[in-house]
Formats: C-alpha cells, structure tokens, sequence
C-alpha cells in the first residue's frame, strides 16, 4: 500500500491564495507557514483543489512505476479502462488498445462490464425494499464523504463494490487470481480504492499518467496502426458505458428491470449531494428512492483528469458514441463484490466559548460587529476559522481584514513616530495621507483641523500646503524618484524625496528641514576658517621670527669667527 496520499502540495509553489481552502467542501486543507497541504484523514480526493489551484501546487501522485513494477512481477497484467476514455483521447479504441499492448499489458477490457454487473446487483437490492432510500457506491468520493461527513447515511450505501472493483474481479475469475489489474481513468479518488483493496486492484493510474507513460516510450496512440483483431477483451460493454454521464447508473438500472414506483435521482457535485440529504428524515420518506450520487459536475466525464482541452459536451457525446445496448441483460450478476461500508466520522473537537473568544480575538474579532463573514480566508465564517485556529488547520495571517488592519496600524505608528514629514497624493495632486510631522511644518495653522478628523488632511489640495508640487508633477509623470537637496522653501533649507508609490497614480514624499543642520555647517565652516586664517598668521609670524633669529645668529657667529681669525703677521710678531 502507498503511503504517499494521492494529493500532495509543492509547497514553494503555493502561493497562499487560500483558494483550495475556500473551493474544499470539506475544509480538508491545512495552513502552516502560509503554505497549504492536504489532510488525508479528512480528504476524500475528489481533486477540486487540484482543479482550482492557480500556482498548479497541488500534484496528484505518479504511479507510473509501480505500474511498471506490476509488469515485471506478474506475467499477465490486464488494463481495466474506464468508458470515459473516448472523452479523453483522440484515437480510435483499437489504437488505444494497441498502444497499452506495446506497453506489455496482455489485454485491455473495460471497466463497464464491471458496472453493467454493479447495475443488476444494485437492481435486486432495490426490489427487496429493504430501506428507504439507497446511496450508489459507484464514486468512491461519494462513499468516503459520506463515512466521513454523513455518517447517519452510511447504512444507506449499497453494499456492492464500485464497478472497478467488481471488474477486477471478473478479470481475475475468467484470466486467473495470479493476473494483475491497473485500472485507468480520470479519478484521483481511485487511487484511495485501489491502496484500500490491493487484493483486486495493483495500480489506479489516471488518464494524464498514462499518456505520461506513452510519451516516455515514444508511443502516439492517433499515430499506430492498429494490431490485426485488436479488441477489448474478454468482451465488448454494452450499457455499462453510460456510467460516466450523470444519470447513466440510473439509466442501465432501469434497463436492468428496475421497478418503476422506485424512485431513480440522479446528484453530481459534493454541495449539490450534500443540500440534497441536509435535514432529511430516512423515517417520512413515502416511497423507495435511489441515489446516483457522484463527487464530480456532469458525472466522470468531467472528472479531474479529464481533458479539459475538450469542449465537454463533445467529450460526452464521444462517449456515449461508444454505448452499444444488448437486447437481453441477464437477471443474475455473474460476479458481485460484496462490500460492507463503516462509518469514519470525524472527531471534530468543541471548543467552549471562551476559546473562541480568544481564538476571535487573535484576529481582531471582539465582537459580532467585527464579524465580517467575508470568506477571504477560505472558511465561511469568522467562527469557522476561529475553529480552525483552536485545532491547527489554520494561521491568523489568513484573516485578510486583520492583516489589513493590523498593517494600516503598523503604518500609521511609523507616520506618527518619523520625525520628517510624510505626505502621499494622487494623481490630482490631492492628499491621501499625511503625518503630523508634515502639517507643523507647512501648515501649523490646520494643526488642530488635522488633529479633529479621523481623516486628517485627506482630500485636500497639495499645491495649496507645499509650494513645490511641481517635484510631485514630474514623478507622476516621469514614473521615477526625485530627490533634492537644500531646496530653499521661505528662507527655510529642505531635503525633498519624492517617489512612485502607484505608477502614475499616487506619489509620496519624505520632507526634511535641513535649515539648522545646514546654519550649523555655516558657523562651523566660519569658525574653520578663522581657526585657518589665526593658523596661518601664527605661522606667518614664526616664520618670521625665525627669519630675523637666523639674520642675528649669522651676524654673531661671523663676527665671532672673525675674532678668532689671525693673521701670518700678527703670528710673526708675536713670537718676536
């Protein structure tokens, strides 16, 4: 058995749009870390979120190779292909069948000679009577919501096996139990019918798996021609291949001799079948009804791993294309999977009231005016999502009015603790923001009007405030950031940057009074230069004391060289 679930999550792909939260009838998502994943004891892998996935995140498992590790293992493996197929490719059924043969399946057969079973079974079921109202276990989706959701109703599933499960059984008593069956159509769900039933079925493989699969081995089905007497085997399907368009189970039921007083309807969609049961009592229902109750809109030919390329309708129409009726349709199964469904309902824990207060609160909900019920974060109410706080599933970021507010609060602490002056305008130069910072500094006098409004300035006119609106035109324009430096304003000095918040729509600016800095500068660019110029004249004067030394030195030593200078005349005298 796989222990991958078939739906996982690319997690940085997720993009955290909440979308596959808001589209799971089941709420079967998990939010951590603002990345979505699927929570497989809740899910029913109906694949809608697979479906509605804008980042293609959510990825359906390959099971591509254990295919093949069928083949190899066993050595006759018989391909049971669901009637959709003539919705899906765009071949002709002997070069489907040869395309799967190449692969080295032994044969291919369809899985309608299953549900054509299922039908006569479900026929004689309804004749005994025994309950009031029937569920069909055809969908595998279907059944799961129901144990796990609905679990008053499971008494009222058939217990037969889906038609999958009741073909592979038929393969196997007419091939042998040693055959292998990998059954091939366009449900995810089946992936969880296959892993829970390995006795019957090897490999569930969607529509896109197998055309993976052909695309590997260089295989183009619409190109081959077709082996010589190519057919499905061990037979051809008659009505059973109608089990794909809403209302088709009804119709082979009804062929099958169904009592006309029991009551055929027909469901397709999760809400759809569960606005259909909500507050029923089974006790007042007044006459025998039978539901064909699918997971998917319009039944499997719009399941989700379908072409979606092909109108739907055409793809309808090249199914029932395929249907052949037999003249007479046995009155006993030759083979049933008898099949008993428990329920799984899910322990959803209650939480007192005091914990959904405080889970209300960690959003910003502190009362019912503050319960918007928007749906922006996936779940229906405040309430819901308070619940899925409380039990894991979900993270107050996906609050989209408290993020909102929590970042409009997160701003306005930042405009009132700058102290430069903020100020943002549109397109007609008209505010839309400003701080406090930027009124004492261009219009003090509108402080107190600034200060009595929840609004502030907004909506006024920027060029009757700042005289320099011109900067704010030009980026609107030009689309790129101005800056200026020591802009004089009214003898005052400012540093001016204005930029693009919204391309030609809104513009900001940050506005610093530089006037003291720059004063500062100018006394102390003084104050240096009178520290230079007494610098200089003190070395001036040194210089020039040292000049006047250096001539009274010069003068004393010569002389005093001279005095020690003598004469040869004076030498000869003096030793006379």
């Amino acid at each position: 058995m796989n222990t991958q679930y078939p739906i996982y999550t690319l997690k940085n792909e997720c993009v955290d749009c909440y979308k596959c939260v808001r589209q799971c009838s089941m709420k079967a998502i998990r939010i951590e870390n603002g990345h979505a994943s699927v929570i497989p004891e809740k899910c029913i892998a109906c694949g809608h979120c697979v479906l509605v996935c804008p980042s293609e995140a959510k990825k359906i498992r390959n099971d591509i190779n254990k295919a093949r590790a069928v083949l190899t293992a066993k050595k006759r493996v018989f391909v049971s292909i669901a009637p959709s197929w003539a919705g899906f490719w765009h071949c002709t059924q002997e070069q489907l069948i040869t395309a799967f043969k190449r692969l080295g399946f032994e044969g291919v057969s369809e899985t309608a000679l299953g549900a054509q079973e299922v039908s006569i079974e479900v026929t004689k079921i309804l004749s005994q009577r025994e309950h009031k109202i029937h569920i069909s276990s055809a969908c595998p989706a279907i059944v799961d919501y129901v144990r796990l959701y609905m679990p008053e109703y499971t008494k009222f599933i058939t217990p037969v096996g889906s038609p999958a499960m009741t073909h592979a059984k038929l393969l196997k008593k007419r091939y042998g139990d040693d055959i292998g069956v990998v059954f091939v159509g366009p449900c995810i769900a089946k992936k969880n019918e296959a892993d829970r039933n390995p006795e019957l079925i090897d490999v569930s493989l969607t529509f896109h798996e197998a055309s993976q699969w052909f695309e590997q081995e260089n295989i183009k089905p619409a190109d081959l021609e077709a082996e010589e007497e190519v057919k499905f085997v061990p037979k051809k399907a008659y009505e059973g291949a109608y089990y794909p368009i809403e209302g088709g189970m009804n119709k082979t039921i009804r062929l099958s001799g169904c009592a006309k007083d029991i009551q055929l309807v027909s469901i397709s969609s999760i809400p759809a079948f569960r606005d259909s049961l909500q507050n029923l009592d089974p006790a007042k229902i007044d006459r025998p009804i039978f539901l064909e109750a699918l997971a998917c809109p319009g039944g499997c030919a719009n399941g989700p791993c379908m072409d979606s390329s092909k109108p739907g309708v055409l793809a309808m129409t090249d199914i029932l294309r395929t249907v052949k009726l037999r003249d007479d349709i046995p009155s006993e199964p030759e083979v049933v999977v008898e099949k008993e469904y428990k329920e799984r309902p899910q322990n959803n824990r209650h939480y007192t009231p005091e914990q959904i207060a405080e889970a209300m609160a960690s959003i910003g909900k502190h009362g019912i005016e503050d319960e918007l019920n928007c749906g922006g974060c996936g779940y229906d109410t405040c309430r819901q999502l308070a619940e899925a706080l409380l039990s894991g599933d979900a993270e107050p970021s996906m609050c989209v009015s408290y993020m909102r507010k929590l970042a409009i609060r997160k701003a306005s602490a930042m405009l009132r603790s700058m102290p430069s002056a903020i100020v943002m305008a549109d397109q007609d130069l008209r505010i839309i923001e400003t701080n406090e910072a930027f009124v004492r500094m261009f219009a003090p006098d509108l402080l107190e009007i600034f200060k009595g409004r929840p609004e502030g300035l907004a909506g006024g006119a920027l060029d009757r405030v700042v005289p320099f609106t011109d900067l704010f035109k030009r980026s609107l324009k030009s689309g790129k950031d101005i800056h200026k430096e020591r802009y004089l304003v009214d003898k005052n000095l400012y540093d001016i940057a204005v930029f693009e918040i919204e391309r030609n729509k809104i513009v900001g600016a940050v506005i610093t009074d530089v006037t003291q800095t720059e004063m500062k500068r100018e006394q102390i660019a003084q104050k240096a230069h009178e520290v230079i110029e007494k610098n200089i004249a003190t070395v001036q004067n040194i210089a020039c004391l040292l000049g006047e030394h250096m001539v009274d030195t010069e003068l004393l030593l010569s002389q005093i060289a001279q005095g020690y200078e003598e004469t040869p005349d004076e030498e000869e005298q003096e030793f006379k």
